[in-house]
């Protein structure tokens, strides 16, 4: 029998839901493909973002701030980057007295120049040719040659003004617990006046906190740069004298190793600054005074441990090795007497441009055996940025004399100087915690130009 006409109506009110049905999923497929198509270009969006900013920024950390040449000679460097410059001479008034587009290098390429000591020069990097990436100031030196020395030193060196180590709690003549500095000032800062009278020793500090007839005290004091006034109330303490809670230091001492001895008798020793040992700040340092040493023990390094060499220091006047003039991130530097010089034995060295360094067997001169000796080691990267004043040398100790005695490279080697074909390429700095095998350096270059 044939439908009804109603069956039939009904069948056909089926399939136009059916098709809507069908229709609805179909646009929301399409809508999910769509979202889902648009999620996947963000993301390769943001993938290929992210890769070009880590290539630039990889690119961009590999080409150093300051390339030095030598006045008159031919030098050459590799930086094997993609990318193109142009080198421009600068004038006092701060422009190019070299037509634009005059002189452009390839820098995938081997790059060898001649300049003369007359003008300074800037190359501008551009990636790929056309995307500004550094500018890069070329510094024209005279060559040098330094005395190696790696004999130990004693350093002791006097803050300028009185550092604050931090604050703390002291028991009040009511019992209670004072602070009177907390939160007035602060770790780093240096006390330079109190009252409007200046201060050196943290002894005088005391003196004039303990006199102030329980009055409020007004330090001078340097933040960061800044000298600002700032006022404390002292409390009394159980004994009855005045204090303001506030811990101080006025010196420094410690060992490491002296670097070179240049042809005017200056000095240069450590590889880096001498820091505060609570507040890891550079220390603002006043004045400091070499000494000689003697190695009494060595303690071994090993993985997580960094060893340590342990010096007595002669604090008398005839074993004096000289004055110690700047404290600087790149080390420290002074002046030798007559007796600084009778350890610089070994003959005078070239130095070693960074642009000259190789990978590969490299020496350093330590004294961990009583003389200074050459040891070898293996110079396995070369950090050519220049902001890596203290890690430009990554290196490794392979001389198996040197890891018998020490393991490697441990604390008071700071400043061991790095030799390599025949020239004084830099000064060791670090140890990696992980492997006293291993460590850093920093370029001669740089501790010259502290």
């Amino acid at each position: 029998m044939g439908r009804s006409s109603d069956e039939n109506k009904k069948i056909q009110e089926q399939a136009g839901k059916n098709m809507v049905v069908v229709l609805d999923k179909w646009k929301k497929r399409v809508r999910r493909l769509k979202i889902y198509r648009a999620c996947l270009i963000a993301m390769l969006v943001i993938s290929c973002t992210a890769l070009t900013g880590t290539v630039y920024s990889g690119i961009e950390s590999s080409i150093p701030s300051v390339i030095n040449v030598r006045a008159g000679e031919e030098e050459s460097f590799h930086l094997g980057i993609p990318a193109k410059a142009e080198i421009v001479s600068v004038s006092d008034q701060g422009k190019s007295n070299i037509p634009e587009g005059a002189v452009n290098i390839d820098l995938s390429k081997t790059v060898t120049m001649k300049m003369d000591m007359e003008s300074s020069y800037q190359m501008q990097v551009k990636l790929f040719g056309f995307l500004p990436i550094k500018q890069v100031d070329i510094q024209v030196i005279e060559d040098q040659t330094l005395i190696p020395v790696g004999a130990p030193i004693g350093i002791y060196v006097k803050t300028d003004g009185v550092l604050v180590v931090g604050t703390g709690d002291f028991q009040g003549e009511n019992g209670l617990k004072c602070s009177p500095g907390k939160n007035i000032v602060k770790s780093g800062d240096y006390i330079r006046k109190v009252n409007g009278q200046e201060i050196e020793e943290k002894d005088e500090l005391i003196r004039l906190v303990e006199n102030c007839g329980g009055n409020a005290v007004v330090l001078t004091v340097e933040r960061g740069g800044e000298t600002m006034d700032v006022q404390i109330k002292p409390e009394r303490d159980e004994a009855g004298k005045y204090k303001i809670g506030v811990w101080v230091r006025d010196d420094a001492q410690g060992v490491g190793t002296m670097t070179y001895i240049d042809s005017y008798g200056n000095f240069g020793a450590l590889g880096h600054g001498i820091n505060d040992v609570d507040t890891s700040t550079l220390m603002h340092m006043g004045g400091g005074t070499l000494y000689e040493t003697n190695i009494i023990e060595i303690k071994k390094g090993e993985a997580g441990n960094p060893g340590e060499m342990t010096g007595m220091i002669i604090y008398t006047d005839e074993h004096i090795l000289g004055s110690i003039t700047e404290n600087s991130t790149q080390g420290i530097f002074g002046t030798c007497n007559a007796r600084a010089l009778s350890l610089g034995v070994n003959e005078p060295l070239p130095i070693g441009l960074k642009q000259e360094i190789q990978k590969g067997p490299a020496q350093i001169l330590c004294t961990v055996n009583g003389k200074a000796q050459y040891y070898d080691v293996e110079i396995t990267e070369i950090h050519l940025d220049h902001d890596n004043v203290n890690r430009g040398i990554e290196l490794k100790v392979t001389d198996k004399e040197l890891l018998e005695i020490t393991g490697g490279i441990v604390q008071g080697m700071s400043g061991s100087p790095i030799i390599q074909n025949g020239k004084f390429i830099g000064a060791v700095t670090h140890v990696l915690v992980q492997d006293a095998t291993r460590g850093y350096g920093i370029f001669i270059e740089n501790m010259l130009q502290y």
